[in-house]
């Protein structure tokens, strides 16, 4: 195989097994060693058609990030798989695989070329003994490699024991398993038949012993426990706390009232989203606020350098990282009659958005009324040696109607919410504007500005985005992140976020963005699902009625 730092980087190497501890190399090596006693393993990815390959040189020439994603297939199942690189290295990624590729089948004819002939040479002469061969480390199984689709073939033969890198790239894997941090409930999962996979850094459960569908239908009918430790909350300090974090969102944070919070998306210089938060005002000198796992590093390291030049400046902000507490989040129509169980606190009066510091089950815990369902519910952050005991009490509070839900149903549900997934419907080049996400910025704002690329959101405000974020009814496979969207003649107007079936609706939904002009509700055109088109048409969203607790 072409040694390349970029195949280093992305599969390990599998030849030189030069494994790095990242969440994708551990789950691929995990399926690898897994397979390598039952068969092999292959990883997969469609060809870029023209199109693409003019947008990544483009991106190329900008320095910005792709993310690469492959399908792994063993013998204990199916996983999608994904890690992020720079669109030069995925470039020149592409350009060693197209020698493997071409190596590989150039090998495989020569070889059913030399079967062809041996078979036709025993039909002739049929008493005469094979030779007896010595075993080859992967002809039979190189066999199945038929599709010109594939880019790249791992392989590797039954029982090759004297051979040296199954104890490699499993003590590779197990280097990367020790990487991954643990919520104050991995054992508490894996207990409850969790199946914990890499998310973020993480090792979560991304379900349980009910199937994903099942645990999104109850999370609606009934309620849905969540482990979200591995979101980072956050809190601000300081009189200046407030003029310091609008410096940096969109967000009219000052507007809001004690002990209520909004959404707001951290922007940068070009207008784009770093990533969306829900900031809670719990007082004019306190600021508590929640960022994504998978962004976490991002933006704290953002927050951090905005916060030591500010302070430079005059300013006198302080702020604090909980990674004391733990965050569980209780969600659906159960959520609340459960929770007060617990509490002495009228939840009744306390509406969506709002937060309260307050007493559960013994607990000294912030309560906010949100969730990333759709449905009514509540983020519960709560002391890391407590959590386990919080579950447990909640769960046992709903008799069993409520249940822990893993991060599969949880994707699944903000789908039908129609809520953004940061890395997939928002990026650092989509502003807040063309995301659909333009009542985050409040009033004042829009007056001021204030912020980071400013002028680039308000000018987009004023005569509109050249793209919008939609939703998709879609006809045929569900369509995924990546599937090309085109108008009935086939030209190229979008393209989808993210994508799947939803259990609710029983039908395709999708998110994804289009050419302004063509994102009205009924607007018919096609997504390409593996190479083939299929009908799709514009829909409002949520697709699924929200169901938050406002006031009457």
């Amino acid at each position: 195989m072409p040694s390349s730092s970029c195949f280093d980087r992305v599969c390990g190497g599998f030849g030189q097994v030069a494994l790095q501890p990242d969440p994708f190399l551990s789950e691929l090596t995990s399926m690898f060693e897994r397979s390598t006693e039952k068969g092999s393993v292959w990883v997969t990815m469609k060809r870029s058609s023209m199109k693409c390959q003019a947008r990544l040189k483009k991106m190329a020439a900008k320095g910005e990030t792709v993310e690469l994603r492959c399908l792994v297939r063993a013998t204990d199942g199916k996983k999608n798989i994904s890690t992020s690189l720079s669109a030069k290295e995925y470039l020149k990624f592409q350009a060693s695989y197209a020698t493997v590729l071409k190596a590989h089948m150039n090998a495989l004819k020569k070889r059913e070329r030399k079967d062809k002939k041996k078979a036709a040479e025993a039909e002739k002469v049929p008493e005469k003994a094979p030779k007896k061969q010595k075993a080859a480390s992967s002809s039979k199984k190189s066999a199945g490699f038929k599709s010109f689709a594939l880019l790249m073939l791992v392989e590797k033969r039954c029982k090759r024991e004297e051979d040296e890198r199954p104890a490699r790239v499993r003590c590779a894997a197990e280097a990367a398993e020790a990487e991954l941090k643990k919520t104050a409930l991995y054992d508490f999962h894996v207990a409850h038949g969790g199946k914990m996979v890499p998310f973020a850094g993480w090792s979560m459960p991304i379900q349980y012993k009910d199937s994903i569908m099942d645990s999104t239908l109850n999370c609606r009918a009934n309620g849905s426990l969540f482990d979200v430790s591995h979101m980072c909350g956050l809190s601000l300090h300081g009189r200046q706390a407030i003029p310091f974090l609008e410096s940096l969102g969109v967000a009219d944070v000052a507007g809001l009232k004690d002990g209520t919070g909004s959404l707001t998306v951290f922007t940068n210089d070009r207008g784009g989203a770093i990533d969306d938060s829900v900031v809670t005002k719990v007082t004019d000198q306190h600021i508590y606020l929640v960022v994504n796992a998978g962004c976490r590093d991002k933006d704290l390291a953002h927050i951090g350098a905005h916060l030591e030049a500010f302070n430079k400046k005059g300013g006198d902000v302080k702020w604090h990282i909980h990674d004391e507490r733990s965050l569980l989040a209780l969600q659906g129509p159960l959520a609340a009659p459960t929770l007060q169980l617990l509490t002495k606190e009228d939840l009744s009066k306390m509406f969506f958005s709002d937060f309260k510091m307050i007493d559960i089950n013994g607990y000294a815990c912030f309560l906010t009324r949100t969730g990333y369902t759709g449905e009514d519910g509540f983020e519960i952050s709560v002391p890391s040696e407590n959590a386990v005991d919080l579950a447990k009490a909640l769960l046992e509070k709903s008799e069993g109607k409520v249940r822990l839900t893993g991060l599969g149903a949880r994707d699944s549900l903000r789908l039908e919410a129609g809520l953004c997934l940061y890395g997939n419907d928002m990026e650092q080049h989509i502003t807040p504007v063309e995301a659909g996400l333009s009542w985050a910025i409040g009033k004042r704002r829009r007056a001021e500005g204030g912020f980071l690329g400013a002028d680039v959101i308000l000018k987009q405000l004023q005569e509109g985005p050249k793209i919008r974020r939609v939703g998709l009814f879609s006809q045929g496979p569900p369509p995924r992140s990546h599937s090309e969207i085109v108008s009935n003649s086939g030209e190229n107007i979008g393209e989808v976020t993210s994508g799947g079936f939803s259990p609710c609706l029983k039908k395709n939904i999708a998110m994804g963005y289009v050419k302004s002009g063509l994102h009205k509700a009924g607007t018919e055109f096609k997504v390409v699902v593996r190479g083939k088109s299929y009908d799709a048409v514009v829909t409002k969203m949520p697709f699924v009625p929200t169901k938050y607790y406002k006031p009457s």
